[in-house]
């Protein structure tokens, strides 16, 4: 269903925990199409805010490239790259304070490499101050794109993880889905819930991709997972908040939406309990010297 200034809260996807007195984390997904239009965006990025802020949500994932999105990287991304401190990190801010939410986004951003941009994530907390941001380490050269002639990766660091409303959260971006070491990494930095902002490209069997890697890393993490993709037609849609079990409590499907769900602490402790994967295992992760 398209999302506009006219969507009502009926129009968002729900899954509010029956017979719960008190959710511990209200978390929302947000799927749209970011452009090469910066006021745009800017609008977008308030418009899907406000709306899952007033539905509930404490924590409002939205996709990768937020600020400046051409389907077909090249120099334009580059001249559009901002600082931490420019105007699309200030609004975040601005609308983090504003809502009282924690707001993660993708931003195209500067680097030390004048012909090349950083994919970065931003995570700010509902007091308007940046927490955490993450660079993408691992960049989208496959299936016949070559992310990093226009990207700088990041270097493998310790993971990003912050908290809201006493859930550990932790960073990661779009094809990073693909390596399981990243997510185990967060998971063994405390996170317990993964945001992943993400442009999943279209293509054969893609979608099923996106929705299978996403269940797989919640079911062997034992970890919720909110992720929050660009719809049809570049992207597959399909944003999520999964459980760790590897269901999802809510989604949308190829247009653009916001997907609402709950994170409980007590439902993760009780996953863990019953397989507990994380305290069985036999290997570390480390990173490749």
């Amino acid at each position: 269903m398209p999302l506009d200034a006219r969507a009502t809260p009926e129009a968002i996807a729900d899954s509010t925990p029956a017979g719960s007195e008190r959710p511990e984390l209200a978390v929302a997904v947000a799927q749209y199409a970011p452009g090469a239009d910066t006021s745009e965006n800017e609008r977008l990025l308030s418009e899907h805010v406000a709306l899952a802020a007033g539905r509930g949500a404490r924590l409002v994932v939205v996709p990768e490239y937020a600020s400046y999105f051409q389907p077909d990287l090249g120099p334009d991304l580059v001249r559009h790259a901002q600082g931490l401190d420019g105007p699309f990190v200030t609004l975040m801010r601005s609308l983090a304070l504003e809502h009282g939410v924690a707001v993660v986004a993708g931003l195209v951003a500067t680097s030390a490499d004048p012909e090349r941009f950083a994919n970065t994530l931003v995570a700010v907390a509902a007091s308007g101050e940046v927490v955490a941001s993450y660079q993408k380490v691992h960049l989208y050269d496959a299936f016949g794109a070559k992310e990093s002639d226009w990207v700088v990766a990041g270097e493998p660091s310790p993971p990003q993880t912050f908290v809201v409303d006493g859930v550990r959260v932790g960073l990661q971006t779009c094809y990073d889905l693909r390596f399981p070491e990243v997510s185990r990494m967060l998971v063994d930095a405390g996170a317990q819930l993964v945001a992943i902002p993400a442009e999943w490209v279209r293509g054969p069997l893609k979608e099923h991709h996106w929705t299978t890697l996403l269940a797989a890393r919640a079911i062997e993490n034992t970890v919720y997972f909110a992720a929050a993709d660009h719809p049809a037609p570049i992207g597959v849609g399909h944003s999520a908040v999964v459980d760790p079990r590897g269901a999802t409590l809510a989604g949308v499907g190829v247009e653009p939406g916001i997907a609402l769900a709950w994170v409980s602490l007590e439902a993760l402790d009780a996953v863990r309990t019953q397989n507990p994967a994380l305290e069985l295992r036999r290997y570390r992760v480390a990173p490749i010297a």
